[in-house]
């Protein structure tokens, strides 16, 4: 029987449970939430409905994260939509594009 070839597949960068809890901590503590971290659901989403954020919100917690990570979060960026739409959807971001 031949061997088959194992090619690696191109599969994206996941956040882990310890990098979703310390986006949730600094998503709480940018914005002085009364929401524990803990309480935010993965993917639950953050704007609007679920977690109520709003565009403002948004900006702060760009700026919070693109400090601690190094990352460029702009505010005309195409993908923002889905790179904000949840806690996952956001550590998952940070997970590919971190510098530090």
């Amino acid at each position: 029987m031949p061997e088959s070839s194992l090619q690696p597949s191109a599969v994206p960068v996941a956040a882990d449970a310890a990098l979703m809890h310390e986006v949730a901590e600094l998503v709480v503590t940018s914005l002085n939430l009364e929401t524990a971290a803990a309480d935010i659901q993965p993917d639950e989403p953050l704007y609007g409905d679920g977690l109520g954020l709003d565009s403002i919100d948004i900006l702060e917690i760009a700026l919070v994260l693109s400090k601690r990570y190094g990352l460029q979060l702009r505010a005309d960026h195409e993908d923002n939509t889905a790179i904000f739409q949840s806690l996952r959807s956001l550590s998952d971001h940070i997970a590919l594009q971190r510098t530090k």
